[in-house]
């Protein structure tokens, strides 16, 4: 099944991209809902967008349309339990947060890994950490990330830091007792996110470098984050509240071994307009696709 063919125009004139639904399975035997789009011409290299957390993949469909259209081939994907690759109830629903990352987004990457081109991969909150996890990050060259950080609410300006814990404390788990999973949707904050996804998010946002700071697995996250090499970018607004410049860069010291370059972002001073968390992969912020892109071409090509 294919959806409805799409026409993207910029200032080099205008290109049709065909969006085609696909059925991933995890390493576990889950059903995944992803997106592929096929790029536009020559092929420059095939990408994988990593959403963050509770954000289905429909979110993140006009920048893979920008990069199909510049040559990139590019896979979205829902992880287990949000938009389409969720179950009928999330009541009762048994995962862990980081099968996310360990299957779901590990999948994609075997999906889109290519002998003729290289993987790229985007990454927006959680995908910064999803990366550090994947069992064949080998696979991916270069991998650019927005708005991650490390989660822990003093990283925070003062007024979110009591929004952020109010909902951790007080208003998440009602929700929880009541329903079963976290109930975002009653408060219109976005797709509902399984019980174990809440409660592994919020631990670990109890601590300063988030997992790495967590007695129970800062040994094991460690030592996964040490075997990458991949260059890594890291970009963060100035006004995203919760991930700010001084989270990311608390959680990114976790890739102490990947070439690594911090980008801070200044949405009206570089003409974008309020960023956020959540501003990177609307539309106005194309220059900041364009950036990443660019950055990308950048890797060496086989002779």
């Amino acid at each position: 099944m294919s959806h409805p063919s799409v026409r993207m125009v910029d200032g080099s004139g205008a290109a049709s991209v065909h969006p085609q639904a696909l059925n991933l399975v995890a390493k576990d035997g889950y059903p995944l809902s992803a997106t592929r789009y096929p790029a536009v011409g020559q092929v420059r290299g095939h990408l994988v967008m990593a959403g963050a957390t509770g954000v289905p993949q429909g979110f993140y469909r006009h920048f893979a349309l920008f990069a199909a259209e510049r040559g990139y081939t590019t896979l979205t994907l829902d992880y287990r339990g949000i938009g389409q690759s969720k179950p009928a109830s999330l009541r009762g629903f048994d995962m862990q947060y980081m099968d996310w990352a360990r299957l779901d987004l590990a999948a994609a990457v075997d999906a889109m890994a290519s002998d003729e081109v290289p993987l790229f991969m985007a990454g927006h909150s959680f995908g910064g950490h999803a990366f550090g996890l994947l069992p064949n990050h080998h696979s991916v060259a270069r991998m650019y990330t927005c708005g991650t950080g490390a989660g822990w609410h003093g990283w925070m300006p003062p007024a979110e830091r009591l929004r952020v814990l109010l909902m951790w404390r007080v208003v998440g788990p009602m929700l929880v007792r009541w329903k079963g999973y976290l109930a975002w949707s009653h408060l219109g904050m976005g797709e509902d996110l399984p019980l174990n996804v809440f409660r592994e998010w919020r631990h670990w946002c109890r601590y300063p470098r988030y997992f790495f700071d967590d007695p129970a697995t800062a040994e094991h996250m460690t030592a996964q984050f040490d075997r990458i090499t991949t260059p890594i970018v890291a970009a963060n607004a100035l006004d995203d509240l919760w991930a700010m410049p001084a989270s990311r860069d608390a959680f990114m010291a976790g890739y102490r071994n990947s070439p690594y370059r911090a980008v801070d972002v200044d949405g009206p001073g570089q003409g974008l307009g309020a960023v956020g968390h959540m501003g990177y992969f609307r539309r106005h912020a194309q220059p900041l696709w364009a950036e990443m892109l660019a950055w990308f071409e950048e890797h060496p090509r086989p002779q």
